[in-house]
This record gives structure tokens, C-alpha cells and sequence, in this order.
């Protein structure tokens, strides 16, 4: 009886410690935060250099650079449409100094792609999303003679599975938009994987393809030059600042594909790192300098909480799992 007695005394007892525990491990994270960051922050990139996944981060991370006092670099591990970068930061310590930085692939298509993945997406902690740019066709002018998509369409029709079509890799963005322009069009493209933009656009610029269905970040670049021609963009309206040139809705009713780019941490990171990582980003994307230098690549910043950022993953994952579905997407 003694010891019935004493029982609820011992809950007490646990139960009051746990609570000292959490407050305590709470109290020491805020601290860790308030003071973060006091060394290099590393931003993994899981695509090459010179594409607008690389470009775009780098702005970022100079202005957090300047207002944190601490490095922030960037470092380029492209490769199986952008996860092995994506693993490495998944099992890298939640503290803050290591982030991933990335376009869709690896946060939200990757999971409805791969038989098996070394990670669990799902699991990183959303920060922020940085901007969002248009994808747009863009064609090399010397292989394809077309200047709308009703004419690009009408030479694929007639030439069936040889048009080549660049893309960032399978599973891609480019890719998957590619296939859904597919679908909606009925016409057959021949997929030309390579292991990221830049690549990508380097041989579609040297005519050693034809198309490629790309952000317009760095593509527009080659478009002002002439090297390459942009057909029209796949925003669901036209751009502002590409007023005359046409979405591809204009021909395909319902067509739209953008690529945003987003800023995520390991598993477990803490909140208040979390927190203060987004803030220093959402004041960056308000700074009329980095504006001006995402304009140069055609992107829209964006922004947002934490969980405005879970949100909009969640939605596109849902998007781009539709268009696997619909349009029978394989790695092969």
C-alpha cells in the first residue's frame, strides 16, 4: 500500500523533470540561434554550376554574407536529378550550417520518380522560398525554322520522335514539362537528359539539339545575343517584362509550368535557426539590389513563412505527381 501510495509521487516527480528538460533544451536552442550564425554557413547545390539553380543561391548568400559577418558559400554536388546533393545536406548535422538549396526535383518530384531514394524528403525542414522563374521553350535557330508554338507543333507532327529535346535530367522540371507539353500536344520529342541547365543549354546553343523546355533565368542570356530563340514562356500569363512574347496557354489552353527555387534544412533543424535563417532571407529578397540582380533572371522573389513554404511544396508535389501519372513518366 505503501509503495501504491508513493507511486504518483514518482510521476510527479518525472513529469515535473521532463518539463525542466524541455525548457532547458529549448532555452539552449533560442540561445544557439541568437547567436547563429559564428562560423561558414555551407549551401549545397544539387546541380552545376552556371545554371539559374547555382546563380540564384549565390546571390542570397553573399547579401546573408555581408549581414551575418560569416561566409555563407556555395557548393555545387549535381547529380541523379539533384539527389546526391539533396542526401548529403539530409544527413548533415540540424544546426544550421549546412542547407540545401534547390528547384523542385529533389524536395517534391524525386519521391513519385525514383524506386528508392536515400533520404526521405519530406523530412527536411522548409525555410523559404527564393523566387520563382518562368519556363519558356527555347529552340536553337539554325535546327528549328518555327517562331510559334503552332509551328513548332506542326514540325514535331511531321517529324515525330526526331526533334531533340534537352533537359536538366529525367524527372527534371524540364522534363517533366516537356512531357506535359507532349501530352497536350500530341507530339513525340526525343529526351536528351543531361546533368543539369547549364550543360543542357551549352549543347542546345551549339545545335547538337534542337529544343529544350527551360527556366528562362540564364536561357535569355543566349536569347538577346540571337544564339538562341524563345518561342514563348510557360507562365500561366505573359511575363512583364517579355510583354510581346506569348504563353504557351495562348495555343494550349491550361498550360503552365514554373520553376521556384527554395531553401531547406536537415531533419530536426530547430525552429528558432529556422526562424532566423528565414528572416535574414525574407530581408534580403527586399533589398532593391538583390531585386535588381533577380531580375536579371527573369524571376518573381517570393518569400514567406516557414509553413507558407511547406504549403506550397505539399501543392506542387501534388501537381507534378498528376503529370507523372498522366503522362506515363519514367527515368528511362
Amino acid at each position: 500500500m505503501h509503495r501504491l501510495h508513493n507511486k504518483p509521487c514518482w510521476h510527479l516527480g518525472w513529469a515535473i523533470a521532463a518539463v525542466i528538460l524541455s525548457l532547458s533544451a529549448a532555452a539552449h536552442s533560442a540561445a544557439r540561434a541568437q547567436d547563429y550564425p559564428t562560423r561558414t554557413v555551407r549551401v549545397v547545390v544539387p546541380f552545376p554550376a552556371g545554371g539559374t539553380a547555382d546563380v540564384m543561391p549565390r546571390i542570397i548568400a553573399e547579401w546573408l554574407s555581408r549581414k551575418w559577418g560569416q561566409s555563407v558559400i556555395i557548393d555545387d554536388r549535381a547529380g541523379a536529378g539533384g539527389n546526391i546533393g539533396a542526401e548529403v545536406v539530409a544527413k548533415s548535422d540540424p544546426d544550421g550550417y549546412t542547407l540545401l538549396a534547390s528547384p523542385p526535383p529533389p524536395l517534391v518530384i524525386n519521391q513519385n520518380l525514383y524506386p528508392h531514394l536515400d533520404f526521405d524528403p519530406s523530412q527536411f525542414v522548409p525555410i523559404v522560398i527564393i523566387a520563382r522563374v518562368p519556363n519558356a521553350l527555347v529552340v536553337n535557330p539554325s535546327k528549328i525554322k518555327a517562331n510559334t508554338v503552332k509551328g513548332f507543333i506542326a514540325y514535331a507532327q511531321a517529324n515525330p520522335g526526331k526533334v531533340t529535346d534537352a533537359t536538366q535530367g529525367n524527372g527534371t522540371t524540364s522534363h517533366l514539362t516537356s512531357e506535359l507539353f507532349q501530352m497536350m500536344a500530341h507530339v513525340k520529342l526525343q529526351n536528351v537528359p543531361y546533368r543539369g541547365s547549364a550543360p543542357a543549354l551549352n549543347d542546345l546553343v551549339a545545335g547538337n539539339v534542337d529544343c529544350m523546355f527551360d527556366n528562362i533565368g540564364v536561357s535569355m542570356q543566349f536569347v538577346k545575343t540571337g544564339r538562341l530563340k524563345l518561342i514563348a514562356v510557360a507562365s500561366p500569363d505573359r511575363v512583364a517584362s517579355l510583354p510581346q512574347v506569348p504563353t504557351v496557354a495562348e495555343t494550349l489552353p491550361g498550360f503552365a509550368s514554373v520553376t521556384w527555387f527554395a531553401l531547406v534544412a536537415p531533419p530536426k533543424t530547430p525552429a528558432a535557426i529556422v526562424d532566423k535563417i528565414n528572416a535574414g532571407v525574407d530581408e534580403a529578397l527586399h533589398d532593391p539590389g538583390v531585386q535588381k540582380r533577380l531580375a536579371t533572371l527573369s524571376s518573381e522573389p517570393v518569400g514567406g513563412t516557414p509553413q507558407q513554404t511547406a504549403t506550397y511544396f505539399h501543392e506542387d508535389m501534388q501537381r507534378w505527381k498528376n503529370v507523372i501519372t498522366s503522362a506515363h513518366v519514367t527515368l528511362d
